[in-house]
């Protein structure tokens, strides 16, 4: 399993108030899986989102990745899984506007401090994954912004991370661009790649193997697709 969420609680402080977000949320994911989470703007999905990318912490309940149990980590470590376990599609890119795309791929492995000649071949065959060979000198006001996205799926996948998460990763893109980096994450979702998705969209949502509901902070699943 590569992760497992058991009672999770989110609740957010304001001023003497405090606001629940997510509200005893189980959810596990096996090595190999591509699910969606879908809900409305405001359901508390990318609460849960920052808290299964290791960018914030549940107020109570356990969260197990790749074996490890989150709640006993150092931010320093929470930081190390981030960089090693996890890659991250963001609906905006979060593209470096004035470095090429082989530089924006390689950012990842700066941080790990892989060697320039390994750092340049891993990106290389990374962007040569996502059908982009042909840019990687371009910078992202050379690209579209389904050529921006699939440099930003390249960056994701540079470092072989256990789970790629995508949120709204169409949501910046028309559908003709959006339909290609959904083929992209069937794709690597076939190369055994774990694919963890979260949208509003219900045809985006239905790309996936498996679809759960979060609603007013409350997880369900909808359907299982065999």
């Amino acid at each position: 399993m590569i992760l497992e969420l058991k009672g999770i609680y989110k609740n957010y402080q304001q001023g003497k108030m405090t606001v629940p977000v997510l509200k005893d949320v189980n959810f596990s994911m096996e090595e190999g899986e591509y699910v969606a989470i879908m809900g409305p703007s405001g359901s508390g999905k990318s609460t849960l989102m920052n808290i299964i990318g290791c960018l914030d912490k549940a107020t109570e309940g356990s969260f197990i990745l790749d074996g490890m149990d989150m709640g006993n980590c150092t931010e320093n470590e929470m930081s190390d899984i981030r960089l090693h376990k996890i890659g991250f599609v963001f609906q905006s890119f979060h593209l470096l506007p004035r470095q090429s795309a082989l530089s924006n791929v390689e950012m990842p492995l700066n941080y790990a401090r892989v060697s320039k000649k390994e750092r340049k071949d891993k990106a290389l065959k990374a962007l040569d994954r996502v059908g982009l060979s042909d840019r990687v000198d371009f910078r992202p006001n050379q690209l579209s912004g389904g050529q921006m996205q699939r440099v930003a799926i390249a960056r994701a996948i540079v470092n072989n991370p256990k789970l790629l998460l995508a949120d709204e990763p169409t949501g910046a893109l028309d559908s003709k661009s959006g339909a290609q980096v959904m083929e992209l994450f069937k794709a690597l979702n076939e190369e055994g790649v774990s694919v963890l998705m979260i949208t509003h969209d219900p045809e985006i949502a239905a790309h996936a193997k498996r679809v759960v509901t979060i609603r007013d902070g409350e997880l369900k699943e909808k359907e299982v697709k065999l």
